[in-house]
């Protein structure tokens, strides 16, 4: 006997649109028994988790502070993903920009000019969209899994970041600590509101949602890349070129990597350390897939699991588990997102192979 996955004639519109919330549902019921497997109130543990955070102004900023990378991510990594290009190693392209936005402030400090916060931006996204650059290369030239590469590329980015920052980008005031020096003033990105410190890096991740959007829904290229997404050979009869909406979706996802890597250092961090992310650029795939592969769900989508940083920090406080938690939930959303979407398009089917139908036959002669 095996299982196998059989193609519905008909998809429930009702059950796609509520996907992402039956996902969600799921994701806190099974999140439930962990707490209590855990030895912690399920109904405190989950309050802790997805409401303590939403109660403080101070909370609301930082959730937008840790919404925006994941939001800009996310959204260019829907373009890969609808194209049919699947970039897994925006977390490298996050970091890589990062560094390159960071040449101004840390290279050249002595510099102060109204101009260096725009070109850190600018040099950020190219970072970004360059390292990007790499598997489309190879994917578009050499026919190289771009899964592969980009992913392994995630952890050159890693120890390159960890590299410059304990040699020759480390603060030479700051005490031997594997740091660069501080960000001047004119290089960190200005807060949106007064009261708060959100910074121009949720702007940025708003407008860019809003931008694809429009493109997607509005114009020819984003056409292309349904058409391509969903056929190639299709898009190859329509005149399109997959190899140039490789580089086209690579790029673009890898710029907006770049600026969100870029944003977080400039706006919430101010300077380069070994660690700079908790890990957006694989979370930003579940905010893509959350957000069903649209922009403005994206938003949405991004706002959630920026949530789960949050509460997974409220409940290390308030109940003492380790910081996996947040892990953890993040996983069995993308579990829960993915089976849902499957078991929508798809209905199980249990197949009885031939051997085992004659060795029954046999044994009833």
């Amino acid at each position: 006997m095996r299982v196998e996955l059989e193609k519905r004639p008909n998809v429930s519109k009702l059950f796609s649109i509520l996907s992402p919330v039956i996902a969600l549902v799921l994701t806190m019921i099974f999140g439930g028994i962990m707490f209590l497997l855990l030895g912690k109130n399920p109904v405190t543990a989950l309050y802790s988790f997805f409401i303590e955070p939403l109660m403080e102004v101070w909370s609301l900023h930082e959730l937008a502070i840790k919404a925006a990378p994941l939001i800009l991510i996310g959204a260019g990594l829907s373009v890969c993903y609808r194209s049919n290009n699947w970039n897994i190693g925006a977390e490298g392209q996050f970091i890589m920009g990062a560094i390159a936005g960071s040449v101004l402030p840390v290279v050249f400090y002595e510099w102060h000019s109204p101009l260096v916060l725009p070109l850190m931006l600018l040099l950020g996204m190219l970072g970004g969209a360059l390292f990007a650059g790499i598997p489309a290369f190879l994917k578009a030239h050499l026919n190289t899994n771009e899964i592969l590469t980009s992913l392994m590329l995630v952890y050159v980015a890693q120890l390159f970041l960890d590299w410059l920052v304990r040699g020759p980008w480390r603060n030479p005031g700051g005490m031997n600590f594997p740091e660069t020096r501080t960000f001047d003033p004119a290089a960190v990105l200005p807060e949106m509101i007064a009261s708060g410190r959100t910074h121009w890096g949720f702007g940025f991740a708003i407008l860019a949602a809003i931008v694809i959007w429009f493109m997607m829904r509005y114009t020819l290229k984003g056409f292309e890349i349904t058409v391509l997404g969903q056929s190639e050979r299709a898009g190859r009869f329509a005149g399109f070129s997959s190899r140039k909406m490789i580089w086209f979706s690579m790029l673009l996802s890898g710029a907006l990597a770049g600026l969100a890597g870029i944003s977080e250092v400039s706006g919430a961090i101010q300077q380069l350390r070994p660690v700079i992310s908790p890990g957006y650029g694989f979370t930003a795939i579940i905010v893509a897939f959350l957000g069903r592969l649209n922009p403005l769900g994206i938003v949405v989508a991004g706002l959630v699991l920026a949530l789960t940083y949050l509460g997974g920090e409220a409940a290390q406080l308030s109940l003492g588990v380790s910081d996996k938690v947040t892990r953890v939930f993040q996983g069995l959303l993308l579990f829960f997102v993915l089976s849902c979407d499957t078991l929508i398009h798809y209905k199980i089917k249990l197949v009885w192979s031939n051997l085992t139908t004659a060795a029954t036959a046999d044994g009833a002669h």
